[in-house]
């Protein structure tokens, strides 16, 4: 879980020498070069596959039979697959289907499980204690394991899969807003809001979620990372983006029959991977650090 949720204040840390809080997380977060560089390589590969069409040198749909798994060249920088489409050009749009991916099933686990953990810290009784029974039942199954078994349900599509890894990701939103609300629950200003009348819907949309969204913030940034990975992993099963639309996981997946003989068939999505997960969760660590309130420098 987040460090949010381990003692200090929900509410936002009081201005320190004159500057706002605010100021101050942004002062720390562009202080800290990793997490910079992280937000540099999340910008590269949102322009690219924003700009995939673009960018891309080759349609990543047009085979070739004269061209089969050519060795990268100045004509094909990332060479080309057992189709001879040009891989480049796949990886560029495949960076749309797993950034896509990792941005719509996450905002989707917010959108289910922030509500549903705000529900549960501020009604209390026996609405939390089902809710929290059955977020602790969903967590106690890895979340990959879950996605992959409600993708199965689904079926093999990309729209299934981001749903399946939505619901698997949710119940870790819940119990973070969830301890929030109850550390909110206890402070004066919480109290106060209530003394004046205020129904609790407006306490939670008003009073509550704003101080909690520090947090959420930090853990919907480390999310997008886990679920790029998660929808790499269901693509690669079959269970994601469909051939021959490109996805870096049914690349890697169409790419274990010629490892040997084709390794940058594998090296070139594989790295995609490995570089956008590392810089979300280098973003999401500098956001950490910079949204503590318990950090000062």
């Amino acid at each position: 879980m987040s460090a949010f949720t381990r003692g200090g204040a929900a509410g936002a840390p009081p201005a320190i020498g004159g500057e706002s809080p605010g100021r101050r997380a942004l002062r720390q977060f562009m202080a800290h070069r990793l997490a910079m560089a992280g937000l540099v390589v999340v910008a590269i590969f949102v322009l690219a596959a924003l700009l995939a069409p673009w960018l891309a040198p080759y349609d990543p749909l047009e085979t070739s039979w004269s061209r089969l798994r050519q060795a990268p060249s100045w004509a094909h920088p990332f060479g080309t697959d057992e189709n001879g489409r040009d891989v480049l050009s796949r990886v560029l749009w495949g960076a749309r289907a797993s950034l896509m991916a990792g941005v719509v099933a996450v905002g989707g686990a917010a959108l289910m499980g922030v509500p549903l953990g705000l529900l549960a810290g501020l009604a209390g009784g026996w609405v939390d204690a089902v809710i929290s029974r059955v977020a602790d039942a969903m967590l106690s199954v890895p979340s990959l394991i879950l996605a992959i078994a409600l993708a199965a349900f689904l079926g093999p599509a990309l729209e299934n899969a981001m749903l399946a890894i939505a619901i698997a990701a949710a119940p870790v939103f819940a119990r973070l807003a969830r301890g929030m609300a109850l550390e909110a629950r206890s402070t004066d200003w919480f109290e106060s809001a209530r003394a004046l009348g205020n129904p609790p819907w407006r306490n939670a949309l008003l009073h509550v979620l704003p101080n909690i969204a520090p947090p959420l913030l930090v853990q919907a940034t480390l999310a997008i990372a886990e679920a790029i990975i998660a929808e790499a992993a269901l693509s690669f099963l079959g269970l994601g983006q469909q051939p021959p639309a490109p996805s870096w996981g049914s690349m890697l997946n169409s790419a274990q029959r010629f490892i040997e003989s084709a390794p940058w068939l594998a090296i070139f999505p594989g790295l995609a991977i490995f570089v956008v997960v590392l810089a979300f969760n280098l973003v999401g660590d500098g956001l950490r650090d910079a949204l503590d309130p318990r950090t000062k420098r």
